[in-house]
């Protein structure tokens, strides 16, 4: 199957279980109010005879790694991999302002009510994320961030509450959109137990060609 002809997005892994696809920024994972075509909707009709199913999701401006199953029990499976989260998800962020070093943000999040924004406020903290600086310029670095579980919006907002927006989004104080309406972050790596073998499986998309990540990337092994 060539993942052209059938109007998907480059397929990164597929086997008999799963598939894999690196989503570009703008078109959601699963269809929703505005009613563009959804890249679950074109999993679909690229396999019609198959259970397709959708374990996890990205916001619609984020690029990257996105899991389909392509069985029931498969789905049943992933889902509960994402639930007791042993699945490891890493990021690639462009953030505004210059970060240094490496370290994990802490906040209480939750979710502004009759907005589709995530709220950092006051109390026990219940959201986490690691980060690693991978390249620094004078406006904007290069961040690795690996959440720790999914909240709606997690890495978005406690990126912007550290005082270092993601590069584009706006909604959480980001200087300026992007053209393309996309925002600077990027599902880079992900890694779980195959459902069917049990051995470690990694997936990576590549690292995106549009905006500044060319540059940043290119600085990582002098500034990282």
């Amino acid at each position: 199957m060539s993942s052209i002809e059938h109007g998907l997005p480059p397929v990164i892994f597929r086997d008999a279980h799963l598939l894999a696809l690196d989503k570009p920024p703008g078109m959601p994972v699963q269809p929703d109010r505005t009613g563009d075509r959804s890249l679950l909707e074109l999993v679909h009709a690229a396999f019609p005879a198959v259970e397709v199913g959708s374990p996890h999701r990205l916001d619609r401006p984020v690029s990257g790694v996105t899991l389909f199953t392509l069985d029931a029990g498969t789905l049943r499976h992933m889902d509960a991999c994402f639930r007791e989260r042993t699945v490891v998800k890493n990021y690639l962020a462009i953030v505004e302002g210059r970060t240094s070093g490496e370290g994990e943000l802490r906040h209480a999040l939750g979710h502004a009510g009759g907005t589709r924004k995530a709220r950092v406020g006051e109390g026990t903290p219940n959201a986490a994320l690691s980060y690693r600086t991978m390249a620094a310029g004078d406006r904007y670095s290069l961040l690795e961030v690996t959440p720790q579980g999914g909240a709606f919006h997690q890495i978005r907002a406690q990126l912007a509450a550290w005082g270092h927006a993601i590069k584009g989004d706006v909604k959480y104080g980001a200087r300026r959109k992007e053209p393309d309406r996309s925002i600077a972050l990027h599902a880079w790596r992900m890694r779980f137990p195959h459902p069917a073998t049990g051995a470690v499986l990694e997936i990576e998309a590549k690292v995106p060609e549009r905006s500044i990540w060319p540059v940043l990337w290119a600085m990582r092994s002098v500034t990282g």
